[in-house]
């Protein structure tokens, strides 16, 4: 069984920063709501994605997003939220590189599809931790967050792609 990978150094940097990319705009890009806060880290997810791939965007995604929340004090999130954004990213990725190879409107496609599955996700984690009353009175900033990530980072992808591309 051949195990070997052409994983490069420069391969582990580039990962190493959209984590950082992720932790980041998680972390200290938090916009307060009345049930938490919304924050920029899906957009640096779905830019892993658009970048790096499904594997590596996931990767990026789950371990960014779950350090934010282990040093922002959300111990109860942290496997949840790294479960969660990196099914995201591999829905995303699935239907973006797999389903849609060809289309202009891949990423678009996938990361909707990813974020309504990220929505629910989180709403059905919050129904046995908090309630119904709770998860449901969410739904409204878990969506306008999950949207202004899937446009803010495909937006950056358009920008940066022709700029990017030659690193990754």
């Amino acid at each position: 069984m051949n195990t070997k990978t052409n994983y490069r150094a420069i391969d582990i940097a580039i990962d190493g920063m959209m984590i950082s990319l992720v932790f980041l705009g998680t972390f200290y890009f938090k916009i307060p709501s009345l049930f938490g806060y919304t924050h920029l880290g899906d957009c640096m997810i779905i830019l892993a994605v658009c970048l790096l791939g499904t594997k590596r965007g996931a990767f990026a995604g789950g371990i960014g997003a779950g350090l934010a929340d282990l040093l922002g004090g959300y111990t109860a999130w942290i496997l949840p939220t790294m479960a969660f954004k990196a099914t995201w990213a591999i829905v995303m990725g699935f239907i973006a590189y797999k389903l849609l190879r060809n289309n202009k409107y891949a990423f678009w496609i996938g990361s909707i599809a990813g974020g309504i599955i990220h929505i629910i996700l989180y709403t059905g984690i919050k129904i046995p931790m908090f309630g119904f009353a709770y998860a449901f009175s969410t739904l409204l900033t878990l969506t306008a967050q999950t949207i202004s990530g899937i446009v803010l980072g495909n937006l950056l992808y358009l920008l940066l792609r022709g700029r990017i591309k030659a690193f990754v």
